[in-house]
């Protein structure tokens, strides 16, 4: 069966036989593994739209559950993301974050067009690259079900002021609920899980730095809002591991190969 989808490359993979495959994010059919003798060289339309950063419409032949494409044009392509180090190592790293929170074969609209608009602003971005990085991971925590609470207590549910955030528990604490969890996690074992000797309390983390706050202006903004936004250095490392401690806690998404570039 002939058919074809509008999709953004996020790897390609060389095998035998002058064949490759890639992983296309398409807009019909979600994250899938699609085989093409298309020749890397040259300057061909079909050629390029097969590299990395690069939004194109794709013909594929679908045969039960495994895709080839036929030919391909670009319809964007990000050529600038890949001059700029620094921009060309944080792409990285979200095509590969968002590969990850993918299912195989189920389509994300909204996740394909928030990814379009993270590359329309990182190509234009001068400065500020981390803090779009950090907006557009928290949209995607939305898109896979598992955004933080921000704006209300995770445990009592009610509007108080923060006094933890809990990556475990998958938001902020008021002081009042962390101080009943503390005391009944005393009354029933020896060193409660959140002790500062515990592993558990290394994921607790106190509203320092206004990161409440930043968290919040991610979570009701658009990413495109975010495009004059740059945290100062301290902050912005301090909502990076957060980020991406909450990513491998409730998505398992950690020792990601690009992570360790930027």
């Amino acid at each position: 069966m002939l058919t074809d989808t509008e999709g953004i490359v996020l790897r390609q993979i060389k095998t035998s036989y002058n064949r490759r495959m890639i992983l296309l994010f398409s807009k019909k059919y979600g994250k899938i593994s699609a085989g093409t003798s298309i020749q890397e060289k040259g300057r061909g339309k079909s050629s390029l739209a097969l590299r990395p950063f690069t939004y194109g419409r794709y013909e594929l032949f679908k045969n039960r559950d495994s895709y080839n494409i036929n030919s391909a044009d670009v319809l964007k392509s990000y050529y600038a993301i890949g001059e700029d180090v620094d921009k060309y190592m944080n792409g990285a790293y979200v095509l590969e974050f968002t590969e990850h929170v993918l299912s195989e074969g189920v389509p994300a609209p909204g996740i394909f067009n928030l990814l379009l608009d993270f590359f329309d602003l990182l190509e234009s971005r001068d400065r500020g690259i981390g803090t779009l990085v950090l907006g557009y991971q928290m949209k995607l925590f939305k898109y896979a079900g598992v955004a933080p609470q921000v704006d209300r207590c995770v445990h009592c549910g009610e509007k108080k002021e923060a006094y933890k955030f809990s990556i475990p528990d998958g938001g902020i604490l008021c002081q009042q609920c962390w101080e009943k969890m503390q005391n009944e996690q005393e009354k029933t074992e020896k060193k409660p899980p959140y002790s500062e000797n515990s592993q558990q309390h290394t994921l607790i983390y106190d509203p320092e730095f206004g990161i409440v706050n930043i968290l919040k202006y991610f979570t009701i903004n658009s990413l495109k809002n975010l495009k004059n936004l740059a945290l100062k250095e301290d902050t912005g490392r301090l909502l990076q591991k957060l980020i991406r401690e909450y990513a491998a806690y409730h998505l398992d998404a950690s020792d990601l190969k690009s992570e360790k570039l930027i």
